[in-house]
């Protein structure tokens, strides 16, 4: 499925017109809960690689991998969440984002799930936590067929506390 995910992704990339991007996201898993991520933020999907190791990152930071000579980090989504961490398996992959603040980064996930539309009707704000306050880390909540995904909030996942 990655290798699908992978080739829709290329595809939006060789597309001139940005609108195409427009309620399409990319769709993530980590344990058992789905995110989904908005693919004008991605610039292609890639397997596990050799992660080199930084020092004095922040915990969730666990390295640099070097893509096509390009030095790009890597943010762990689980550790970024306070999830449990777990071992890395031919699923595990890495989502390289290209943001306007923050430039080129990683975000390891358990797996890539599909590309999907997302119509902005069936988009709502995050859930108050707390003292009135939204998850840090979501900018909404979409309901997809008969599922509920998170949708991240890609500066949140990149800037440092």
């Amino acid at each position: 499925m990655k290798s699908q995910t992978t080739t829709a992704i290329e595809a939006f990339a060789d597309d001139e017109d940005v609108n195409t991007l427009i309620h399409k996201f990319i769709v993530f898993r980590l344990g058992r809960e789905e995110y989904a991520l908005e693919a004008q933020y991605v610039n292609e999907i890639v397997g596990m690689q050799h992660i080199t190791v930084v020092p004095n990152v922040p915990y969730y930071i666990k390295g640099v991998i070097n893509l096509r000579g390009k030095i790009i980090p890597v943010v762990d989504v689980r550790l970024r969440f306070a999830l449990e961490e777990t071992a890395y398996n031919d699923r595990t992959c890495i989502v390289i984002t290209q943001h306007e603040e923050y430039g080129a980064t990683g975000l390891l996930v358990d797996a890539v799930v599909e590309v999907v539309d997302i119509d902005e009707a069936n988009i709502s704000d995050p859930p108050k936590t707390g003292k009135g306050s939204q998850s840090l880390f979501l900018q909404g909540m979409a309901k997809h067929g008969d599922v509920v995904r998170m949708i991240v909030n890609t500066g949140s996942i990149l800037a440092h506390d």
